[in-house]
């Protein structure tokens, strides 16, 4: 978490590289230059961050349906069950995010894969693992999906898509293996593209240039360091679900990615009967009390208090990291 332990430094680290992370041989020395320390000293305070909890990695994050395909699913689990069926969960290698919420659905985890066949296999086996039905709920278009924060003010950054953006699959097969090789984020050491490099048997400019094409067409979101957010303080997180007709949804759902009091923001399909929500918003606060007040305002700023809705706080953490579209290769060192 934030505190005193943390320097001004780290802060700088955490607050200011979470995008636009350098493309030449050796960013961490272009960071050290930024922040007046040596490159060793922030692959050093990486490293601890990392190891803190307060970093997943620094590395490249995919926009969805980029270089493969995802769902949000969720689990009605009885009381009992929830922690034994959420271990069941947690260990398949396609679920990167795996939270208990408040609702009868209670249970909520992302899952990622290579194929819309390895996808739907997936679903398969976590029915026979766990007994239990569940409902995959497909991202349709996004408005606003970039998971970065500001520290200073507490709030997220004001960019987002120019416009809202429906969800294609593709795979870049000339890409696999290096996708393969960034999906645990960069080496911290001083040539990071030259260990990727070595990792996907590619020439150390070709990865570059590579990674810049990913950039610019927009396959790769942001590049940098990736907090997590709940070890930042950011423990009252609100999954905000509304019932919006289709005719509308493109225009609340962009009030919403303007409004920048949702970190995300995104479409998905309804499950009916079951499920009629369709659009999505992520509330990140360091409370409860300040979550809802968000929520009232996003509510009062938008014209939202007309649409069902539902709030879905998270209670346990299960599962958080990358998402894993290919299977990563062993990395040996030294």
């Amino acid at each position: 978490m934030l505190g005193s332990e943390m320097d001004a430094l780290d802060f700088r680290l955490l607050n200011e590289f979470q995008r636009d992370f350098p493309l030449c041989e050796r960013p961490f020395l272009g960071i050290s230059q930024v922040i007046g320390c040596s490159e060793e000293s922030v692959l050093t305070r990486l490293r601890a961050l990392q190891a803190s909890g307060a970093i997943s990695r620094v590395g490249a994050v995919f926009r969805p349906g980029a270089v493969g395909v995802s769902t949000l699913a969720a689990m009605a689990v009885s009381p009992e069950r929830l922690n034994a069926v959420a271990a069941i969960v947690t260990a398949f290698a396609e679920v990167n995010h795996n939270y208990e919420r408040e609702h009868h659905f209670n249970l909520w985890f992302v899952l990622t894969a290579v194929d819309a066949d390895h996808l739907r296999q997936t679903i398969q086996a976590l029915t026979r693992a766990t007994g239990l039905a569940v409902m995959s709920l497909p991202l349709m278009r996004e408005y606003r999906i970039d998971l970065g924060f500001d520290l200073q003010s507490g709030t997220v950054p004001a960019t987002r898509a120019r416009s809202p953006r429906a969800v294609s699959e593709f795979m870049p097969l000339a890409d696999a293996a290096l996708i393969a090789g960034l999906q645990g984020g960069f080496a911290l050491v001083a040539r990071p593209y030259a260990e990727l490099a070595r990792r996907a048997c590619l020439p150390e400019a070709e990865v570059m240039a590579r990674l810049t094409s990913m950039v610019e067409r927009g396959a790769i979101k942001r590049m940098g360091v990736v907090v997590r957010h709940r070890d930042l303080g950011y423990t009252a997180n609100a999954m905000v679900v509304f019932d919006v007709p289709d005719a509308q949804v493109d225009r609340v759902g962009e009030r919403i990615a303007d409004s920048t009091l949702a970190t995300l923001c995104y479409l998905r399909e309804r499950h009916a009967p079951d499920w009629p929500y369709n659009l999505f918003c992520m509330i990140h606060s360091r409370s409860r009390h300040d979550a809802l007040r968000s929520l009232a305002e996003l509510r009062r700023r938008c014209g939202l208090a007309s649409y069902p809705s539902v709030v879905l706080f998270s209670r346990q953490c299960y599962k958080q990291r990358g998402a894993h579209y290919r299977p990563t290769p062993e990395v040996v060192y030294g």
